[in-house]
């Protein structure tokens, strides 16, 4: 058989940013690989919030790992789209640092389901895996301390979710900002059409079973919340997703 060329239907550009340094601030900002962040961010906007206690955030350092967290809720990118939607055109991402998000109520009744995930953090995490920070990141933790309530009704780990994300957002309008040309690293990816060879499909399952497994498509920015859609709301449906809808982050688990 003859084969054709290749037809490009997508590309894909991830432009990543080191940072060296992560510090409390009065007000985010990212400077000289150092990235600031508002200290007091949480504080005005949690008031008299129906599901949240407070919100405390903290930067952990490289080699200080020895410390309780409570329950992992999730480790989270710091992505951003320059151009374009999930999957396609221009996204800038920092490198040397990972949000992590815990979370438990205010009696200690952590936010799990099966199995929780509280204690020691080097204990809980293996640094260096796909999607975890490595021994030399920073880690910005977001603890939540929830209301009472929180195994029997899902707003409970979505509020979280949606207010952790706001955060994140804070540093991502200035990671859109940050000049094209200052990036460490640059890196290109095609979605194609291959006319006459295989076709390939990867097939992943996901949760989407109640309170506690939920998972995210297609939010607004990469690995990120407003704007997606759970995959409970969709009824657990199929969904097919490009490769670099996925590289992108067009999927996150909300636990």
């Amino acid at each position: 058989m003859e084969y054709n060329q290749e037809i490009v239907i997508r590309r894909l550009v991830i432009k990543s940013y080191h940072i060296t340094e992560v510090e409390a601030n009065d007000k985010f900002l990212i400077n000289n690989r150092t990235l600031a962040i508002q200290n007091n961010y949480f504080n005005k906007i949690i008031d008299n919030n129906e599901y949240v206690e407070k919100i405390d955030v903290h930067v952990i350092k490289p080699g200080e790992h020895n410390r309780f967290v409570n329950s992992i809720m999730d480790i989270i990118p710091i992505s951003t789209k320059v151009l374009g939607v999930i999957g396609e055109g221009i996204t800038h991402t920092l490198t040397g640092v990972y949000v992590m998000m815990t979370g438990a109520d205010k009696n200690g009744v952590q936010m799990a389901e099966f199995g929780s995930s509280e204690g020691i953090l080097k204990e809980k995490l293996f640094l260096g895996k796909a999607g975890t920070p490595g021994e030399n990141d920073y880690i910005i933790h977001v603890d939540i301390t929830f209301k009472e309530g929180l195994m029997s009704n899902r707003m409970y780990p979505t509020e979280g979710h949606r207010l952790c994300d706001s955060f994140i957002q804070e540093i991502r309008n200035i990671l859109k900002k940050i000049p094209a040309q200052e990036f460490n690293e640059k890196y290109e990816y095609f979605d194609k059409i291959r006319p006459g060879k295989k076709r390939v499909a990867i097939v992943k399952q996901i949760a989407g079973q109640g309170t506690m497994y939920d998972n995210q498509l297609f939010s607004d920015e990469p690995s990120g919340f407003a704007g997606g859609k759970s995959i409970i709301d969709m009824k657990n449906l199929p969904i097919v997703l490009s490769p670099n809808e996925y590289r992108d982050g067009a999927l996150r688990a909300m636990v």
